[in-house]
């Protein structure tokens, strides 16, 4: 995350639209926040919109703002988002529930920097950033013919995609600790410890809610723990033990197409920014049993799907909710034969 939040840095400058990429609760506002924060807009607005909040008509008139009279219920004159956002950055969440006509506006905004609002005949000239971002794969939803081709190149000026929680345990610790420290402080509170044991359940669990999750986790265990460390009596342990794999980011995309969508035809090979997923390592920890501990479930779950999947690495990883290069890391790491690879990999 380190490299991601300095190539975050290094782009805050431009005015470049952004793209970020990533599950449900990875962070992604936080992160167009950040940009935001960094760049020469910090002091104008930063304003934001949940795409998929509204029907494909209120969020027209919550973009681009609406006259008098231009539909039912608009009894007086409103500026859209995009105005109220003027020489600041406008972020877009869940930009890929855009019904069509919006994308069609939306695209005509990026390209002039003119808002027109619903019921007007005027554009009005605007200066903002869009920082955008989905949980959904865009370019298997252009190939699909779902989301408009002009409007992802637009938009996907530089790509940054935030890899989901269990793909870097080594943050977990931090995080939770983090997070303890913040619900304390707000509240008053007495900070608490966090056992061994209790930090073996949270390195265990496979975080399908990403941050958010982890924040309401750590907000029950404060609430809790009273005066005491937190256990693992205070965590969901019924639920955070299970070792069903959850579905990882690729198992949320649309079905992939038959034929691979053509790679942007225009985009400069500098900003193809999009990171690559750094490999997952165990906290370091005094406790070395307890290390030992969460790399023999690690080892044990690895063997287990690549039987499960008759050796296929691509299905072992999906089932893991992994990509393939970490499993490939992994097999190396335990000392794992690797598989023969099977005709269909």
């Amino acid at each position: 995350m380190q490299r991601l939040y300095a190539l975050a840095e290094r782009i805050a400058d431009s005015t470049i639209s952004v793209l970020v990429l990533g599950e449900t609760g990875v962070g992604k506002e936080v992160l167009a926040e950040t940009i935001h924060r960094l760049s020469p807009r910090r002091n104008a607005p930063f304003v934001k919109l949940n795409c998929a909040a509204f029907t494909e008509t209120l969020l027209e008139s919550e973009l681009f703002g609406h006259e008098r009279g231009a539909f039912t219920g608009a009894v007086a004159q409103k500026p859209g988002l995009l105005e109220s956002a003027d020489g600041g950055t406008v972020f877009l969440d869940e930009v890929g529930e855009l019904g069509a006509s919006t994308q069609v506006k939306l695209l005509r905004v990026l390209e002039d920097r003119k808002v027109q609002r619903v019921g007007s005949l005027k554009p009005k000239e605007i200066d903002v950033r869009f920082v955008a971002a989905t949980n959904r794969d865009l370019e298997a939803e252009v190939f699909a013919g779902t989301f408009r081709e002009d409007l992802f190149f637009r938009l996907n000026g530089i790509p940054l995609v935030i890899p989901p929680l269990r793909e870097r345990p080594v943050e977990i610790e931090p995080l939770a600790r983090a997070l303890v420290t913040h619900l304390c402080r707000r509240s008053g509170r007495r900070e608490p410890d966090i056992t061994h044991q209790a930090l073996d359940v949270l390195l265990r669990y496979s975080w399908p809610g990403n941050i958010r999750e982890l924040r309401n986790v750590m907000e029950r265990a404060v609430l809790l723990c009273g005066s005491d460390p937190i256990a693992p009596e205070h965590l969901p342990v019924e639920k955070m033990v299970s070792t069903l794999p959850a579905r990882s980011f690729a198992s949320m995309r649309p079905p992939a197409p038959r034929v691979a969508p053509a790679p942007p035809k225009s985009r400069p090979p500098d900003f193809e920014a999009t990171l690559p997923v750094p490999r997952p390592t165990v906290p370091p920890t005094t406790d070395n049993a307890l290390k030992s501990g969460v790399e023999l479930i690690e080892r044990d779950l690895i063997v287990r799907a690549l039987e499960q999947c008759a050796g296929n690495q691509t299905h072992a990883a999906r089932l893991l909710g992994i990509s393939r290069r970490t499993l490939v890391s992994r097999l190396e790491q335990y000392n794992l034969p690797r598989p023969r690879k099977p005709r269909d990999e």
